[in-house]
């Protein structure tokens, strides 16, 4: 097949591959929602998540201090509000409020659970290595929930700007090796 050139600000388009999350922190009384699309799965026991967040958000000085939170996983159900969590800044709005998401109290950290998505994994971070150069954080899941009634969930996956895709596909591969 034929190729041309990809300039390399789009190569994480092509790599992007988990769904976009909404990650919350809790400080101080004061509960605040960022979406996320650069994580990726570190470790399967115990669960370790690899979390990229800017010092330019909001959620990343709650996350430094609290060292918690709660990774929710939203569906196509909630696309807009999602999306809105990530165009606003948590410092001079309630996003929960603003958005019409629903705050549920998690049961190992302090951060709330969006009780709109369809999975929340609590977190704790046990790893801060990387945070100084890279805004990585490694959290460790220490709690996870989710809605046994969404069988097929289609969940965003950003691919840069205003434009995500939708998985919720499940197909199943048998090796044809021996």
């Amino acid at each position: 097949m034929a190729k041309k050139s990809l300039p390399l600000s789009k190569v994480y388009s092509l790599l992007e591959s988990g769904p976009t999350v909404l990650v919350t922190t809790a400080r101080n009384g004061r509960s605040n929602i960022m979406a996320m699309s650069w994580h990726m799965m570190i470790d399967f026991e115990p669960p370790l998540v690899g979390c990229v967040i800017s010092d330019q958000n909001y959620s990343y000085s709650l996350l430094k201090a609290t060292k918690e939170c709660v990774i929710n996983i939203p569906t196509l159900e909630i696309a807009e509000q999602t999306v809105g969590c990530g165009n606003t800044t948590g410092a001079k709005t309630d996003k929960f409020a603003t958005f019409g998401l629903t705050a549920s109290p998690a049961k190992q950290v302090r951060a709330p659970l969006i009780e709109e998505c369809y999975a929340n994994l609590e977190c704790r971070v046990v790893d801060t290595k990387m945070v100084n150069k890279y805004g990585m954080f490694v959290v460790e899941v220490v709690k996870a929930w989710i809605a046994p009634s969404v069988k097929k969930p289609e969940t965003l996956h950003h691919i840069g700007k205003e434009n995500f895709m939708v998985a919720g596909k499940h197909i199943k591969l048998k090796s044809k090796m021996k």
